[in-house]
C-alpha cells in the first residue's frame, strides 16, 4: 500500500501551543507520552461550549439542556465507533487511571478469593499496578508480574508458564508508556481468556498512535484517557463488554445513576449511566469527541508512517551517539526513545535540555517497579507525536552535544 506523504506543516498549524519560543529558543515539544498538544477543532468545541451551549445534561426540559445531552452522548457514540464498540458499553470516567480502578473495585474484589491470581506485566503503569495490589490485599488474591527479556520485552514463555486456571484477571498495558514497548496483547487476551481470566489492556499509550478495535482484541475492558489523544484532560473512557458491566456493581453512588430511590431501597440506572454518578465532565467529554472526529479526518496510515520515521531517526541517530544507552530496544515499538546520557542523572540531562527548549520528561515515569528491575533511579524520555518533525528530532541531538559539554 502506498502511503501519502505527511503535509507537517498544514498539520503543525493545527497546533497553536507549538508556535511559541521557550527560553529563547523555538519549543521542540517531546514529551507527548505525558499529554498531547490539541488541535484548533477541540480547542473551539470546548470554547462554544461554554460561551453558547453550557448547561447540566440529561432531564433538563429546556433548549441548552437538550443541546448540552445531544453533543455530549453524541460525543459517547463517536468514542463507541472509534473503539468498534456499543455506546451502552462506554463510560466517562476521569482517566486511565479510573477507568482501571472501576474494574479492580467493582469486579476484582467482588470476583477474587484467596488462591487466585492476578496478572500482570513488568512494565505497567502505576496506575495498572496498584489497583490490583489493592484488590489482592482485600480479597487474599496474589499479584503475578510478567518478567521482561533483556530488550525490555515481555517475556511471553514465562507469560505462558504463569498463566493457569488460578488466574482470574489478566491487565496489560497495550504499549509501555515508559519504553514503548507494544505488547502482543490480542495473543495474550486470547490465551488469558482460554484459562478464564477476565481481561483489560490499559490503551492510555496507544489509541494516539494506531486504530484500536475492541471486538478485533476480543477484550473485555479497554481503558484510554482523552488527553494522551489530543483531547481534554480530565475526560477518560472504560471500555466494557455488556455482559460484565450489567454484572458489575456500581463504583459510585448518588445522582444520575440511580433509578428509583427511597428510603428503603435504591435501584440502578440502565447502561452506561449505571457507573455516572454525578454531574459528568460534559465539556471534556465533547472536547474527546471532537478530538476523535478531527483524528478520523486525517490520514492515519500516513500519520503512522511519519512517526515510524521519527523513531527510526531518533533511534538511529541514539545509537550512534557517544554515551547515549538506549533503555528498551524492542522490535515493536511505538514512537517513544527512553534513554540515560553517561555522566548525567535524567534530571539534569532534561533541565539543561529545556534551556535550548526542548521538553522531555525525565524520572521513573510512574514506572518505579520496571526502573528497579532494570537497576536505574529512570530515563530521559522523548515521546513523538503526529506534529513533531525530523529537523525536531536533530534538534533533540543537537541539544544533548551540549548538554554533555556541562557534564
Amino acid at each position: 500500500m502506498t502511503v501519502k506523504a505527511l503535509d507537517i506543516n498544514a498539520l503543525r498549524a493545527q497546533f497553536p501551543i507549538l508556535d511559541q519560543q521557550v527560553n529563547g529558543k523555538p519549543l521542540v515539544y517531546l514529551d507527548n507520552g505525558a499529554t498531547t498538544q490539541k488541535p484548533v477543532a477541540v480547542l473551539d468545541a470546548l470554547q462554544n461550549y461554554y460561551r453558547g451551549v453550557n448547561s447540566n445534561v440529561h432531564r433538563g426540559a429546556h433548549y441548552l439542556s437538550d443541546e448540552a445531552t445531544g453533543q455530549f452522548e453524541g460525543a459517547r457514540q463517536t468514542v463507541a465507533d472509534f473503539l468498534n464498540a456499543s455506546r451502552e458499553e462506554i463510560l466517562w470516567t476521569k482517566g486511565t487511571t479510573e477507568s482501571i480502578n472501576i474494574v479492580a473495585q467493582c469486579v476484582a474484589r467482588e470476583r477474587l478469593q484467596p488462591g487466585d491470581e492476578v496478572l500482570i506485566g513488568t512494565s505497567e503503569h502505576h496506575a495498572n499496578i496498584v489497583p490490583w495490589q489493592q484488590a489482592c490485599e482485600a480479597t487474599g488474591a496474589t499479584l503475578k508480574v510478567i518478567p521482561l527479556r533483556d530488550d525490555c520485552s515481555l517475556n511471553l514463555d514465562a507469560f505462558e508458564q504463569l498463566l493457569s486456571e488460578k488466574t482470574k484477571i489478566f491487565a496489560i498495558g497495550h504499549a509501555s508508556n515508559a519504553l514503548g514497548t507494544l505488547n502482543p496483547v490480542k495473543d495474550m487476551v486470547a490465551r488469558a481468556k482460554a484459562v478464564g481470566a477476565i481481561t483489560l489492556i490499559d490503551g492510555a499509550q496507544a489509541v494516539a498512535h494506531f486504530p484500536v478495535d475492541v471486538q478485533d482484541l476480543d477484550v473485555d475492558f479497554y481503558a484510554f484517557s482523552g488527553h494522551k489523544l489530543f483531547g481534554p484532560t480530565g475526560i477518560g473512557v472504560l471500555y466494557g463488554r455488556r455482559a460484565l458491566l450489567e454484572a458489575m456493581p456500581p463504583y459510585q453512588t448518588g445522582g444520575e445513576m440511580i433509578e428509583v430511590v427511597t428510603f428503603e431501597k435504591s435501584t440502578w440506572n440502565q447502561l452506561p449511566y449505571k457507573f455516572e454518578a454525578g454531574t459528568p465532565n460534559i465539556a471534556g467529554a465533547i472536547g474527546l469527541g471532537a478530538a476523535i472526529n478531527w483524528l478520523n479526518t486525517q490520514d492515519r496510515p500516513a500519520l503512522e508512517a511519519h512517526e515510524n520515521a521519527l523513531l527510526a531517526r531518533a533511534t538511529e541517530k541514539a545509537e550512534a551517539f557517544d554515551g547515549l544507552k538506549i533503555i528498551g530496544t524492542a522490535a515493536n515499538k511505538v514512537s517513544v526513545l527512553s534513554f540515560l546520557l553517561e555522566g548525567g542523572h535524567p534530571a539534569d540531562v532534561g533541565m539543561l535540555l529545556d534551556k535550548q527548549g526542548v521538553a522531555v520528561r525525565t524520572g521513573h515515569h510512574c514506572t518505579m517497579p520496571l526502573m528497579d528491575s532494570l537497576g536505574i533511579p529512570g530515563t530521559v524520555r522523548a515521546s513523538f507525536s503526529i506534529y513533531n518533525t525530523l529537523d525536531e528530532v536533530d534538534r533533540l541531538f543537537e541539544a544533548l552535544e551540549k548538554v554533555k559539554t556541562f557534564l
